[in-house]
């Protein structure tokens, strides 16, 4: 674990030897963000897609904490070669196909709009070897999608990964010169990358 220090905000960083003991705060998170939605079957299995991200390797996560409190989340693991989210809407493929799948990025509702999901995800990914960023976002949240783009990300298609999940829009990002330090954007706030902030 690796203390990231920000103005009244510790962002600090775990790997995937560490998922037993951020388990239960990533969860606690969760809850409080999407707590007008967990009657959604889709939200209920988060615990289910922690323990799937948090299985890989490669997993790193970042969780920021204001004093004792976590208060929000980024996390993602290294896509496997030839099944990255872009892969079925780029042809060619690009020069370097690297990439790192940011899976979640989620702020507590009482800490949003703040900066915060910006920092959260320069922690996450400004030290990363892979060229690209993936992400998803739900097409219903077209004012999230608007920060990832001013954030550098593009929009390059759409994909449905489960049956009863959202539509969501594949945004890539260049990780070539990022150093998870771009200007803060108007509204930065924070949700999820697959949903909502």
């Amino acid at each position: 674990m690796e203390p990231y220090v920000t103005t009244e905000t510790e962002l600090r960083q775990f790997a995937h030897e560490d998922l037993d003991a951020i388990r239960d705060t990533l969860l606690a998170v969760h809850q409080d963000a999407y707590a007008a939605q967990m009657d959604d079957e889709f939200h209920q299995r988060f615990a289910w897609f922690v323990d799937h991200w948090g299985g890989n390797p490669g997993f790193s996560c970042v969780i920021a904490y204001h004093g004792d409190e976590p208060i929000g989340f980024a996390y993602g693991a290294p896509a496997a070669p030839g099944r990255e989210w872009w892969r079925e809407h780029l042809d060619p493929a690009p020069a370097e196909p690297e990439t790192f799948a940011v899976s979640e990025l989620m702020v507590k509702v009482d800490h949003r709009k703040q900066g915060l999901s910006q920092r959260l995800h320069g922690a996450l990914l400004g030290k990363r070897g892979e060229a690209l960023a993936v992400l998803l976002v739900d097409t219903t949240h077209p004012k999230v999608q608007a920060l990832y783009e001013a954030w550098g990300y593009r929009k390059v298609g759409e994909r449905r990964p489960f049956p009863d999940s959202p539509l969501y829009a594949v945004m890539l990002l260049s990780l070539r010169g990022f150093q998870g330090k771009r200007k803060r954007s108007a509204g930065a706030g924070g949700g999820s990358a697959a949903s909502g902030m």
